[in-house]
């Protein structure tokens, strides 16, 4: 897609919007750009819409309770909001919630991503002209979908697919499904694979906000096995900003591997934060007189990668994007998120965030 051929208003449908990445992805859009954005979330676990707080009020922005896998309602929403470019977000994404219940990551992840698609694709055959030609379905995806990489080397675009848990083999079975319909039935689409994203606003059920979280608390700092583990860390806003090139530009049926250059162990990012937590807050729980104290061996889960890492030379050269921070500047910049934002953290230790709609959100109808 040709960036001029983008109109300045577009028309932006995000599933998942209440989601961690998907926030990150709706506050860009409405602080940066002019587009007005339609938020299609089923509101799990996951979904906070307290993280939009601060747009839910804007009038580009609009939300509807809906599930992916409810085909009447992603077809109606199809036809009253007329997306112009559509990103796809939601799904159930924590791998070991997947481990210990498979069938919603099948269900939502696989039925759910060909309910938006065959949708789309009956939406998209009813335009016309310059409108069903700059139409374009963005699935996002994730870098698990390769399996694990050994010692040296990349994963690239065109690493075959060999995914180690029901979440990533969920995931490769959704992101071929897209890729059917591209081939099959000509929709325009583009794939995003990327790495470990961190930042603001990440549900406590990940890495870093549970080392975070449970540090301040003085309770344990669970680390699988030896801590070993190589993952490549995105700090979210990075993402944002890199998913919008992608959506708006990038060519149709290609793929694009983001990632933000930060390969650090699972033990390097515990004890940075625990370095970090010295420095702001020094006035440790009972017991310990470093954080780091606090850190905890427990057995590696079942089929756990090895090493993730991302190639996203394609992403820089062709649509001229590289992450702002490094993992350093981004890693400081969510702890003191964390220590600043106590309010999120008590709504969704307590289950209160569930509640935000109905006690703090004016939905609105898609216009």
């Amino acid at each position: 897609m040709n960036k001029s051929l983008v109109k300045d208003q577009s028309r932006f449908l995000i599933t998942g919007g209440a989601g961690f990445i998907g926030s990150a992805v709706i506050r860009f859009l409405i602080n940066e750009t002019n587009h007005s954005v339609l938020n299609l979330d089923k509101l799990t676990y996951a979904g906070n819409l307290e993280s939009l707080k601060d747009v839910a009020d804007h009038e580009r922005y609009h939300f509807e309770q809906v599930d992916i896998c409810d085909q009447e309602n992603v077809a109606r929403i199809y036809r009253e909001f007329k997306p112009d470019i559509v990103m796809h977000l939601a799904a159930e994404s924590h791998v070991d919630r997947s481990i210990d219940g498979p069938a919603e990551f099948i269900h939502t992840n696989i039925f759910g991503t060909y309910v938006m698609l065959e949708e789309g694709r009956n939406y998209w055959n009813s335009l016309t002209g310059i409108e069903q030609k700059n139409f374009r379905f963005h699935h996002i995806s994730t870098d698990e979908v390769y399996g694990s990489l050994g010692a040296e080397g990349l994963f690239t675009e065109d690493t075959a697919y060999d995914p180690s848990s029901p979440y990533s083999a969920s995931k490769s079975s959704s992101d071929h499904l897209v890729r059917a319909w591209n081939r099959t039935y000509n929709l325009p689409v583009v794939i995003t694979n990327c790495s470990n994203n961190y930042g603001p606003f990440q549900f406590p059920e990940k890495l870093i906000p549970v080392v975070i979280l449970n540090a301040l608390k003085g309770e344990a700092l669970p680390i699988y096995g030896e801590g070993n583990q190589i993952r490549d860390w995105l700090y979210v806003e990075d993402h944002a900003r890199a998913l919008y090139k992608v959506a708006t530009e990038g060519t149709d049926g290609e793929t694009y591997n983001i990632g933000g250059h930060n390969e650090k162990t699972n033990m390097e990012v515990v004890k940075t934060i625990c370095n970090i937590l010295d420095e702001l807050v020094p006035e440790h729980p009972a017991g310990i007189s470093h954080y780091d104290e606090l850190i905890t061996h427990i057995a590696d889960r079942p089929g756990h990668d090895q090493r993730y890492a991302i190639d996203a030379s394609k992403l820089q050269n062709e649509l001229n994007w590289i992450p702002e921070e490094t993992f350093e500047t981004g890693i400081r910049k969510s702890v003191k998120w964390y220590l600043d934002n106590e309010k999120w953290i008590e709504h969704v230790s307590s289950g209160e965030y569930q509640n935000w709609m109905e006690n703090n959100y004016e939905l609105r109808e898609a216009k």
